[in-house]
């Protein structure tokens, strides 16, 4: 027997492998249950009494190599990237495909970038707000009927006293109201951000949108610089062609109050069934800051006034764009959002 085992451990010492499967094939010659070294083992009862010690040894010798031997050999093929065989480095890399950017992320970024040209900077504030900075600073009296009209999220509801209130931002003029908390004028800021509203989802409506927002604070700010500054963006926007007009209209932060339109850039102002035939489309509200709420905010509107104005990201890159179905920008579908890869 000590023949047999010699034998099989210099067969062991020089076991070699080409692959998993003479690996394998390996393993169930000497270490299976009908394997070489257990039919030693179960020899080994016949081995004369003198001779156990010595033979019992190199029995767990030849065992104990033989494992080391195909678990170093198990591990070199594991770290072995068989992929590689027939590999051609030469050979022209695998097109990758690239993502694009979100259609609301290529208008947002166009919005900034132009009232980033006439000086403003941007300001950012808390999605989850209080009603202080969303509603009363904002010359929102506690019953007023505008509150119901921006069908608001309540996160914390206080019936007794409102202005405790926690809602999720029904527009960023929040932002608006804690930069003049916190700021003395010249103030000149776009406040970008995602807003919600408890509407219906629809084609044209949803719970939450995006907005941008811009304020203007200092001395001597007139309407006729509110309305410079407008044009000057509906014609980087949407070509030096464009005209505007502002329309008497009404919210609480701003005296006097407009909706702007501009004319249609599709049918060029002539009429055409995108702008229901009347040669224009609105795209934002405006006015002056009212002095109410520049005196909450901590400035004196007896030497500063100002100007804001607001605009859904949404509604402009429908008219950019003629999306037709406001939940495409919120489903995610790769289809509709490889029309942009181009853009931008």
């Amino acid at each position: 027997m000590l023949a047999k085992i010699e034998e099989l451990l210099h067969e062991v010492e020089s076991m070699t492998a080409a692959n998993a499967e003479e690996l394998e094939a390996l393993r169930i010659k000497y270490l299976s249950k009908k394997g070489a070294v257990n039919a030693l083992m179960a020899d080994f009862r016949n081995v004369p009494a003198e001779q156990k010690k010595e033979v019992g040894m190199k029995l767990n010798q030849l065992k104990n190599l033989a494992q080391e031997r195909i678990a170093a050999l198990k591990e070199a093929f594991d770290n072995q990237d068989t992929d590689t065989e027939g590999l051609d480095l030469t050979r022209t890399a695998y097109p990758i495909g690239l993502g694009t950017r979100h259609p609301l992320s290529i208008v947002k970024n166009e919005i900034i970038d132009i009232f980033g040209r006439m000086g403003f900077t941007i300001a950012e504030g808390p999605e989850v707000e209080d009603d202080m900075h969303v509603f009363t600073m904002l010359n929102f009296a506690a019953d007023h009927p505008a509150r119901d009209m921006q069908d608001t999220f309540f996160v914390e509801s206080n019936a007794e006293d409102v202005t405790k209130n926690i809602i999720l931002r029904t527009h960023t003029s929040s932002v608006q109201a804690r930069t003049m908390e916190k700021t003395q004028p010249p103030i000149r800021v776009i406040c970008p951000g995602r807003v919600y509203r408890n509407e219906a989802i629809s084609y044209r409506a949803h719970c939450f949108f995006h907005q941008i927002e811009g304020l203007y604070v200092d001395k001597n700010v007139s309407f006729t610089d509110l309305k410079q500054v407008l044009l000057q963006f509906a014609q980087e926007m949407f070509g030096p062609q464009t005209k505007i007009r502002l329309r008497p209209s009404y919210f609480p932060f701003t005296e006097p109050s407009a909706e702007m339109d501009i004319s249609c850039h599709i049918c060029g102002g002539e009429g055409c069934p995108f702008c229901k035939h009347t040669g224009w489309v609105e795209i934002l509200g405006c006015g002056m800051v009212d002095p109410a709420v520049l005196d909450a905010c901590g400035i004196d509107s007896k030497i500063y006034s100002g100007y804001a104005f607001g605009l859904g990201v949404e509604r402009i890159t429908n008219l950019k764009y003629k999306v037709k179905d406001l939940r495409m920008f919120s489903e995610n579908d790769t289809r509709f959002l490889k029309e942009f890869e181009s853009a931008y």
